[in-house]
């Protein structure tokens, strides 16, 4: 779902999400999707508009984020057609790579399965998968659509899924939180933003990076015009 180059993008991976199910160890009606099914038809429905949506390579910031981490177990929220998990893989990480496009997903599978390494995948929505709370050493978002509710619903459930001493990294658009509602129907304000997370924040979490930097876009794919990033990057102490 994330839109990696412009609101997301990601191998033996497991076979499992070629048919839509999700990660072995989390429940999931008999279809494999867990949320809205009015938002993955919206997303399918983009994907399959185009045979690529994104670049295929990870995102730029992630790459600089996690040069520093020593790999552990780490959620790829909104993982598109899969550039950061297979890339995370890749680095030793044990991935958990969530999306709600079954189109996305399936994409992600083939890329994983040809680089032959292990990814779980969960075909979800991140405020209705059932992930295991705290487990996380790297909560990555990259652009992610995340839909803004008034309990704060998906901000809440991705510091939920950090592990104490674990890191969330979310990562979007610079300036995209202000711009007005656009005729195409996207409204900003419908949408979760960094600054919206870090007002959640306690005693219980350290930022060790929050600021605005020129982007490192990797070449082609949607969204490749945006040119600079807010990052933002908040360890759990507890």
């Amino acid at each position: 779902m994330a839109d990696r180059d412009a609101v997301g993008d990601g191998g033996p991976v497991t076979d499992n999400i070629a048919t839509g199910s999700p990660a072995s160890d989390i429940p999931s009606p008999a279809d494999g999707y867990v949320g809205d099914p009015a938002v993955r038809a919206e997303w399918d429905n983009r994907y399959a508009d185009r045979e690529q949506l994104w670049s295929g390579r990870p995102n730029g910031a992630l790459v600089a984020e996690v040069a520093g981490l020593v790999p552990g177990r780490v959620l790829d929220v909104g993982c598109g057609e899969g550039a950061d998990a297979v890339w995370l893989a890749h680095g030793g990480w044990d991935v958990t790579a969530l999306e709600v496009s079954g189109v996305a997903l399936a994409r992600a599978a083939g890329h994983a399965r040809d680089a032959g390494l292990i990814v779980q995948w969960v075909h979800a929505e991140l405020t209705e998968a059932a992930l295991p709370p705290a487990s996380f050493d790297l909560v990555s978002a990259q652009y992610p659509a995340l839909l803004r509710t008034a309990d704060a619903a998906a901000e809440r459930a991705l510091l939920a899924a950090v592990a104490p001493g674990g890191v969330l990294l979310l990562v979007h658009h610079a300036g995209m939180d202000t711009q007005p509602a656009h005729e195409s129907g996207f409204d900003p304000a419908d949408y979760v933003w960094p600054s919206m997370v870090t007002e959640l924040l306690d005693d219980d979490w350290e930022i060790e990076v929050d600021e605005q930097r020129p982007r490192v876009a990797p070449d082609g794919g949607a969204g490749a015009h945006h040119t600079d990033d807010v990052v933002l990057r908040v360890r759990r102490l507890r």
